[in-house]
């Protein structure tokens, strides 16, 4: 299964199921270890016993179930991820391949939020003149979209400039920007899972780490969709 994310006229995001440990029952039956019992298929009574750890945060018998996801995320998103220490990553490295290189570019932005610092407010169609460009007949209003296109495409520029040049690639990245795109597997197992979809699918989470919590939450329920029933 596959969520895509961010999606423009050049490239996209997604989230994507790579692989999983554990159905809707692991959790019943390590809970129920407890009393020396064992449950071979899932009842509406093994749903209630579901409901109620969740309820009663019992988390560990959700860490007997394990998912791995591929992620291809800007950079600024990623680093929220990994804040996530539970979570284990392997991650491309600009150290070793120059290639794919593409960037996340939206139309249009969010305005800052007037009193919260760390909160923005959605506009569908912000996207400011920056500045003017003096043309051969008029001033041309150059647009934050614009402007952030030329940005990549003058990055881009430079970082192949440098590879060109023999520059080692570990330092030619540092001229990228925190909109390239990276990709990565991440693997984690339920309760971690759950927490970080309680944190990010919130609305003081950045938008864009919104949507792939919520991408998460869409694959994890597709697979577990006893358990991530009752998050809702």
């Amino acid at each position: 299964m596959k969520k895509d994310l961010y999606l423009n006229s050049q490239t996209s995001g997604f989230v994507e199921l790579v692989d999983v440990l554990g159905d809707s029952l692991t959790p019943v039956n390590a809970a129920r270890v407890s009393f020396a019992k064992e449950s071979s298929a899932l009842s509406d009574k093994d749903k209630k016993l579901i409901k109620y750890l969740i309820k009663e945060n019992h988390t560990s018998p959700f860490e007997h179930n394990v998912i791995t996801l591929k992620f291809k995320v800007p950079l600024f998103v990623a680093r929220q991820h990994m804040r996530h220490r539970t979570w284990s990553f392997n991650e491309v490295s600009r150290r070793y391949t120059s290639l794919d290189i593409d960037f996340y570019s939206p139309q249009f932005f969010r305005e800052q939020h007037q009193s919260n610092r760390q909160a923005s407010v959605a506009n569908s169609n912000f996207d400011p003149v920056l500045y003017n460009i003096k043309g051969e007949f008029a001033d041309h209003p150059c647009q934050s979209s614009e402007a952030l296109q030329t940005h990549i495409e003058s990055s881009l520029f430079l970082y192949n400039k440098m590879l060109n040049s023999g520059i080692a690639r570990e330092q030619a990245r540092m001229v990228l920007p925190q909109n390239l795109y990276t990709t990565y597997i991440g693997t984690v197992n339920l309760n971690n899972l759950i927490k970080f979809i309680k944190l990010r699918d919130h609305e003081g989470a950045q938008q864009e780490i919104q949507d792939m919590a919520l991408a998460c939450k869409a694959i994890a329920k597709s697979v577990w969709p006893e358990i991530l029933e009752y998050l809702e």
